[in-house]
This record gives C-alpha cells, structure tokens and sequence, in this order.
C-alpha cells in the first residue's frame, strides 16, 4: 500500500462530513474526491475539505483518484456501490448498515475477497477511548466473570411523530432495527463473539401517514461467549442513555458512549459502615476525573473532538493503520465482523411475525390526480398540514420533494409527489405548467450569508421567475417572524413594523429569510409577481416536535433553557390555524402584495407552555430561565474562536437585539389575517392546549 492512502467520499450528505473531518485527523491518509449525483452537495464538501468532485461511481473509478472509498450513501444503495468499487480495485468502508441483509453483506466480503481487497463496516462506536478502555478491562479480568451484559440506544427519533417521513429507515419496519441495531450488536460481537439470539419483541407502535404503524421500542434478548446479553432500542422522547453495561463477578462497568465516560462500580474490603462510602466515593472521583477528562479535551482541541468526532477519528486508526503497514484488518471494522452483525440482526428479525415486519400498503389510485396547487417543502410540518387541507377542500396537489416517497400514501388519487430540483428554472417551470397556487414553503438553514444567498435567496427569486413564467395564478411565500426585531417588549408588532434596514448582525436564517421577501416583494412591484407572504409564528400541535427551539435550548427530552425569562406571552400558533390562514389567502385579491403574521391569539407563555404538558400529560420538564446577556456573551466568545483560532470563513455575531429577539418579547397583533383574510385562529385557552399538547403526541408514547 502506498505510504498515504487517497480516499475518496461517495454520498455528501450529513455525515459525509464527520467522515471528512476525522480523515482529515488520520495519519497517512488524505482526502481525494467527493462524489454525490448532486454536484451541489459534493462541491460544497469539497470546498470545506478538499478533494476532486464526481457525480457518479463510475468518473470517480476510473479517475484514478483513490485507493478507498467511504460509502455513504442511503443503505439500500450499499451493496452494489460497494461491489462496484471492489471490482474496480478500491477499498471500501461502508456506512452502517452496510447492507439490508447479511446475505448482501456476504455479498459484498465475497466481492472484497476475489479483488483482493478490504472491506470495512463503519462501527464508528467502536472506536471511542472509553470503549477500547472497557474492552481492555474485560481482557484482563479486571471485572471478574462478566454473566451478562445490557446494551442500550434510548434515544428519540423525532422523524418517528414528526417527519420527514421519506427516509430510507422510515420505508419498512425493519429498517429501525438495521438503521440502529449494527452499533449494539457491533458492541456484543466484538466483546464476545457470535450472538445466538433467544428473542425478539416490540413496543410504542407509532402511525405514520397512512396508518403505517411503526416500533419504537425493541427489545432483544441474545447469549454470545457465555454472557446473557439484553439489547433495548427506545425511540420515543427519552432521556439520553446509550451505553454498554458489563456485569461481572468483581465489578459493574457502564461505558456512555453518548459522553465516551466509563464508570466502574466496585467492591471493596472494607467493614460494612465504611463500605457504602468508600463505594459511592469511588464512583464519584471517576465521575470527577471522567468530566475533567472531556472537558480539557474540548478545551484543548476548541470542540473539535466531540465523543461522535472520536469515534471516527478511532475507527479510521484502526483501519487504515493496519491497511498502511499491510497488516490483517483490524477485527472491530472487519468484513467479517460486519456478516457476523448482520446475520444476527437478520436472526432477531426473524423471530417476529410477518405481520410484524410488513408496512402498510400504500390506498389503491384509482384516477390520476389533476393537480391544481402546488406545495414545496410539502414533506415538511407545516407542508403536510397544508396539503392535507388543501386536498381537503377538493384540491388536487402537485408536492416537490428530493425524492418520490412523500408522506402521502393515503392520497394516492389526490396527491403526487415530483422530484424536480429547485435549481432548475425549466423543470420547475414545466412541473407548473396547469397550477392556480404555488405555496413556497423551502427554507435552507446556511452557516454563512454566501451560502443563504446561493441556497435561500436565489432559490426562492428563482421559484418565482418560473411561477410567473409558468403563468401561475398566487404564489404563497412563507417567511418568519424570526425576521422582525422582537427585542422591545413596550412596541407591539404589526405588519407595518417592518425589517431593520441593516440585518448583516441577525442571525443568517432571519436575515436570509427577510431577503427573500425583499427580492420577492421587487418581482411583485417590477413584474407583477402575484405574491402575497405569510409569517406563521411558533407552530405547535399534532405532527410538530416537542424540542421546539422556537421556545427555547433543548438539552435533551426533559430539561429546555427558554429563551429569556419565560414569563412573557408567546407567539404561539396551531398548525391547523396556518393551514387555513394559507388557505385564504388563494383566493384573497386584495391580500396580493401584502405580508400576513399569523400568530394565534394570545394564550401561553414559554414557561406556561410547560406547565401545561404536565398538567395535560403529567411530565414535568426542567425548566430554566435563559439569561440572554450570558449567551451573547458566550456567543462572542465562539465567534472570536472560530475566526480567529479556527479560521472560519464567513462566521457572523448576531448582536444582542439578535438574541432577545428569540425571546419573543415584543407582542404581536393580529387584526390583519382576521379582517382581510376572515381568518379566525382557536380563541379558547383550553381548546388550544388540547390541540397543541394532549393531541399531538409529543413524547411518542
């Protein structure tokens, strides 16, 4: 093998960029290409992290420009790119789950073996310092005997209540389990070996649009080597606990791979008054060393090496140390490893019963559907709310999305969902070609103005020129009340209040968005683009999220920071009243060229809001006053590391208006929907409370 290794990235998604950023750390290996049919996403990685760019398997192969790639593409295009890539001479690590069966994971060791190659399963957890401390300890018996162990990932999958509903681990049952369950089997295969697994049961169904019922719980019960292995998956809104507990005969270890910590429970020989002390006095010194341990390596490396960093700066040393010195591969990530994780999750699957296992069929179409409304961004909360009530109300919808699989499936006659980029002027053109109404519901969140301009801006100025080249009838643009300077708690907000002339100190998704506006608002005065704007404020009810960070910083299910004191009242709104508020505003003449809050009547403060789940749902959250100065001043403090330590191109300081503003402090009024638009939001402080916490599932359960 040559002395550096040049590998190459296919898929620029969300994690593309954990795996650049560790390949970046890892000794003798160097970034060489980025490769994703979107030429967009693959460029952007590309300029962060270098490397030549390729929208297909097939350029990048023959380029010549890596000796291995990652592959990170959605799990069912795993095998054959990986088969792809071994027969045309590369190494690969795949993504977990590197397959959707063991069969295909054989597959793909098989295709490894005849090319002479490596095939490695990215169990990135197994490469964290806490966990290679714990398996050390395990060798070397320094926890006795270990009967059994406890494998846990009780962590919330939001997409489960609240979308998007499209994603690959969504699509059947199964795929919770093959999304999930590589890390925790990954765990028992490498402490003990091959698990016989005894059984397999699930809990929390959930239904997904079109009565698809979904588990949020899984619970597998395995033997390997001699140890009683329980595995337990929990989806709903759970405090965080994903971790591997060893029991043993002479100590009790719980390694958090969430923290990367490891606390072991002793006994010790002292009488039986000293002894509990001693114990609890142990494990409070190793929690002690444990948090000064992480806390001077974030310090030391300014945050760049997270516990999910570690794990795979951990995983690529182990792999491409042992391919660089051509050495046998590291067992952890091996191919054969990765068949042994993949038969056993194919063994738990086929415990349960068919039906168990089999996703809703999607309604029969009976007609194609005559689409004369068109949503974009219709996968999202508020989208498909609004499209919903549009087919509602007898409406036939055209929804853009990435993909064909939409949240529809029970309105085959009514809905189609198209895959056209928003990028293209004639596709979208084309795609509105016979719709009244076009609703823009896109956002695109950006780390630099640059980019807000590039995705954001010239995205929504774009899907406007096609609208009017399309001849379309109303387009809809939703902004956000996030634009206005809600600071001043003394100046109520109107529609007439107005943007601050200079937003370069806001935050980019505010100021980003008020562009938007002003650009559209110039098509309407220049060109006679039919546009009216709404502005829903913080949308709440069935299908929304209980992490709201409209309302304040989550630390997880059971504690929020609200943003500012928590006593003033929030512009809270019903999903159900921005649907309808959207509605109006097809047929509204008079709404063209205006601007619409909608923001429900005043009800509920921040700390209100929680009072009323546990009122409602008997769970009380922490709650905690957010002092805004602090995190101003802690803002300034990231800002100046990560231009001046790190250097960051095009990071902004929001200015402390910018963070009171997230407080909501000014009120708002509503008369204006109310009297052009007829627009009546919930009146009634208990029929809100209903429809916003009792009915909207908020923890899954």
């Amino acid at each position: 093998m040559s002395q550096t290794i040049r590998v190459g990235l296919i898929g620029a998604g969300y994690i593309a960029s954990w795996h650049a950023d560790a390949l970046r750390a890892t000794e003798g290996v160097t970034l060489s290409a980025v490769c994703d049919v979107s030429l967009g996403a693959a460029q952007a990685l590309a300029d962060g992290f270098g490397g030549q760019v390729f929208t297909s398997v097939d350029a990048l192969i023959d380029s010549g420009t890596c000796d291995a790639v990652h592959i990170l593409t959605p799990p069912h295009l795993h095998h054959d790119i990986a088969v792809q890539c071994l027969q045309g001479g590369l190494h690969v690590l795949v993504e977990k789950p590197v397959a959707e069966s063991a069969d295909q994971t054989r597959a793909i060791e098989a295709a490894a073996q005849a090319a002479g190659k490596r095939f490695h399963a990215g169990h990135n957890f197994l490469g964290m310092p806490s966990y290679l401390r714990l398996k050390d300890m395990l060798t070397r018996g320094e926890l006795g005997r270990v009967s059994s162990a406890e494998i846990a990932w009780t962590f919330p999958l939001a997409p489960l209540r609240s979308g998007p509903y499209g994603l690959w681990l969504l699509r059947e049952p199964k795929n919770l389990l093959l999304e999930l369950g590589p890390h925790l089997m990954a765990f028992a295969v490498d402490l003990f070996g091959t698990p016989e697994i005894v059984h397999t049961a699930l809990s929390h169904h959930v239904a997904l649009p079109g009565d698809d019922r979904r588990p949020q719980g899984w619970r597998i019960l395995a033997r390997a080597g001699g140890v009683d292995v329980t595995f337990t998956i929990s989806l709903v809104e759970v405090m965080d606990d994903r971790s591997v507990t060893l029991r043993g005969s002479t100590a009790r270890a719980r390694f958090d791979l969430s923290a990367d910590t490891l606390i072991v429970d002793r006994d010790n020989a002292s009488d039986l008054v000293i002894n509990p002390l001693r114990r609890q006095m142990d494990k409070s010194w190793q929690h002690l060393r444990e948090a000064l341990r992480n806390a001077g390596t974030q310090l030391r490396s300014l945050n760049a090496k997270s516990p999910y960093g570690l794990s795979f700066r951990g995983m690529n040393a182990g792999v491409y140390d042992a391919l660089r010195r051509d050495r046998p591969a590291d067992p952890r990530f091996s191919g054969a490893s990765a068949v042994t994780v993949m038969q056993a999750l194919d063994d738990a699957l086929a415990l349960l019963p068919e039906d168990a296992l089999t996703p809703a069929a999607p309604a029969v179409q009976t007609r194609k559907p005559k689409p004369t409304a068109m949503v974009i961004g219709g996968t999202g909360f508020i989208g498909r709310a609004l499209t919903r009530r549009l087919v509602a109300d007898g409406r036939d919808v055209r929804v853009l999305s990435r993909g064909r699989h939409g949240p529809f499936p029970d309105l085959p006659d009514s809905v189609e969902t198209v895959g056209v980029s928003l990028r293209d002027r004639a596709a979208l053109t084309e795609a509105m070609k016979g719709i009244d109404v076009v609703f823009n519901l896109a956002k695109s969140m950006d780390k630099t103005w640059d980019d807000a301009l590039r995705n954001d801006v010239a995205v929504a100025t774009g899907i406007a020129e096609a609208a009017m080249d399309a001849g379309v009838r109303r387009l809809i643009y939703t902004g956000t009340i996030a634009s206005y300077d809600m600071s001043d708690p003394t100046r109520k907000i109107t529609e007439d209040t107005g943007f601050p002339a200079d937003m370069s100190d806001r935050n980019i998704y505010a100021r980003s968005k008020a562009e938007c506006e002003r650009q559209l608002l110039r098509l309407h005065a220049t060109r006679g683009l039919p546009l009216v704007i709404a502005r829903p404020g913080i949308v709440v009810g069935a299908g929304g999220p209980l992490q709201h960070w409209g309302i304040g910083r989550w630390h997880g299910a059971g504690a929020v920071r609200i943003w500012g004191h928590g006593h003033n009242i929030l512009p809270f709104v019903l999903i159900d009243d921005v649907a309808d508020g959207l509605v109006r505003m097809i047929d509204a003449d008079a709404a063209v060229g205006q601007s619409f809050n909608l923001v429900g009547d005043r009800m509920l403060s921040g700390r209100g809001y929680f009072d009323a789940i546990h009122r409602s749902l008997g769970a009380r959250i922490r709650v905690s006053s957010g002092n805004l100065y602090a995190f101003y001043a802690s803002d300034a403090v990231k800002y100046a590391l990560k231009k001046y330590a790190l250097r960051r191109p095009g990071v902004i300081r929001p200015s402390l208006a910018d963070w009171k503003s997230r407080a909501h402090f000014s009120p708002f009024v509503n008369d204006k929907p109310k009297e052009m638009l007829g627009w009546t939001p919930e009146p009634e402080r208990d029929r809100f409370i209903e429809k916003a916490i009792t009915d909207a599932n908020l923890f899954g359960i």
